[in-house]
C-alpha cells in the first residue's frame, strides 16, 4: 500500500446510517449516507430493522461513493471501517463487508472507533484551521457525552464521561415529554431560537471530577411538567418556545460548566466539539460565546460531519494506517469497544 495519494474507502454502520466515503490524502471526495426513516414511526432505532436496513443500503451506498469520486474499486487501497462502539447487528454488516472487500481486493483494512473518528473529523481538509495537539474534544451524541484530551491522532484520554444519560438522550428524552416526534432533539434546538431561556429552572446535578449527569434533568422536567400540565392541559403548547430555550440552556450549563473546569485545570486552550449533538446551533453559538470570554481556540465541524458519517471513519483509517494499526480478518464488530484499546 502506497503511503502517497493514498485512497480510503470508509464506512460507516453503528447505528441506523448506512455511510461509505472515499478520501484522497485528507481530501474527501465524497460522503453517501442512506437513512432510516423507518424508526421514526417507533420513537427510536429498531436495531433488528437497523441492521436489515443496512444490508439492503451497504452495496448501493457504497456504489454511490465511488460513482461520485469518479474511482472504482480497483483504486482503494485501504478500507476503513466501524468496529464499535454501536448497534451490534449494525456494526457486524459494515464489519463483515469491509473483511469481505479486503479479502476479494487483496486490500488491507482498520478498525475504527467510532468516537474517535467523530474527534479526528477536525482534520478533514476543508481550508479551515484544526486543532494543535494536545486539545480538549468535548463529544456529544444519542450515546456519549465525554470531555476527551486529544495528544495526537492515536492517543486520547477520556478526563470525564457521562455516569448516566447523555446530552443526546436528554434532548430526545425531554422532547418526548413534551410530545414532539423523534428524532426530538432538533426541534427543542429550533423552538428554542424563539423561546425565553431564563423562564424556567431545572436540575443541574452535581458531579465529581470532570464527569456529567442528565437523568435528574429529565426527571425534573417530567415532574414539572406533569404539575403544570394537571393545573393547564394547554401549558406544553403555550409554553413550547420558552420551555424548550430553558431546557437547552441547562443541558448547555451542565456541559460547559465542566468543559469550563477541564480547560482551567489543564490549561489547555484548543477546544473541540464533535459528535451528533455538535449541530446542534445552541450548542455551537454558547462554544463561540464561550471561547470568546476565556481566551479560547474553538473548533467546529461542519455539519455534515457532526452526525454519523463515513468521512470521519476514513481519516480515522489514515491515522491508523500511518500508525500501522492495521486489522486481520478475525476482527470482529464489538459493540462495546472500548474507549482506550489494550
Amino acid at each position: 500500500m502506497s503511503q502517497q495519494s493514498l485512497v480510503i474507502l470508509g464506512i460507516e454502520s453503528s447505528c441506523d446510517d448506512t455511510s461509505a466515503a472515499i478520501l484522497k490524502d485528507d481530501t474527501i471526495l465524497s460522503n453517501v449516507t442512506a437513512s432510516q426513516a423507518i424508526h421514526e414511526q417507533y420513537g427510536g432505532v429498531v436495531p433488528e430493522l437497523a441492521s436489515r436496513a443496512h444490508q439492503q443500503n451497504i452495496i448501493p451506498v457504497v456504489d454511490a461513493a465511488l460513482k461520485k469520486a469518479a474511482l472504482t474499486l480497483k483504486d482503494i487501497d485501504l478500507i476503513a471501517f466501524t468496529q464499535g462502539p454501536g448497534l451490534m447487528g449494525s456494526l457486524v454488516v459494515g464489519t463483515a463487508f469491509a473483511k469481505s472487500l479486503s479479502l476479494a481486493l487483496n486490500k488491507p483494512m482498520v478498525a475504527v472507533h467510532h468516537m474517535h473518528a467523530h474527534i479526528l473529523a477536525h482534520f478533514i481538509n476543508e481550508g479551515v484551521p484544526v486543532p494543535g495537539f494536545p486539545f480538549i474534544c468535548m463529544t456529544v451524541s444519542g450515546g456519549h457525552t465525554q470531555l476527551v484530551r486529544v495528544d495526537s491522532p492515536v492517543e486520547m484520554i477520556v478526563l470525564g464521561t457521562t455516569i448516566d444519560d447523555a446530552a443526546g438522550e436528554a434532548f430526545d428524552k425531554t422532547a418526548k415529554i413534551l410530545g414532539f416526534p423523534y428524532p426530538g432533539g432538533p426541534l427543542i434546538d429550533k423552538y428554542a431560537k424563539e423561546g425565553n431561556s431564563k423562564a424556567f429552572s431545572f436540575a443541574k446535578p452535581q458531579v465529581d471530577g470532570y464527569n456529567f449527569s442528565f437523568s435528574g434533568l429529565k426527571t425534573s422536567v417530567l415532574y414539572f411538567i406533569q404539575k403544570e400540565v394537571a393545573k393547564n392541559p394547554d401549558f406544553i403548547e403555550e409554553n413550547k418556545a420558552d420551555l424548550c430555550a430553558s431546557i437547552q440552556a441547562t443541558i448547555l450549563e451542565i456541559l460547559f460548566k465542566q468543559l469550563r473546569k477541564v480547560s482551567a485545570d489543564t490549561g489547555i486552550k484548543d477546544i473541540a466539539i464533535a459528535g451528533g449533538v455538535s449541530a446542534n446551533s445552541g450548542l455551537r453559538a454558547k462554544l463561540i460565546e464561550e471561547g470568546s470570554k476565556w481566551g479560547w481556540n474553538v473548533f467546529i465541524p461542519k455539519f455534515e460531519y457532526c452526525t454519523d458519517n463515513a468521512a470521519m471513519i476514513a481519516i480515522a483509517g489514515k491515522f491508523l494506517a500511518k500508525n500501522k494499526q492495521f486489522a486481520q480478518q478475525d476482527i470482529s464488530a464489538n459493540a462495546r469497544l472500548p474507549f482506550v484499546r489494550t
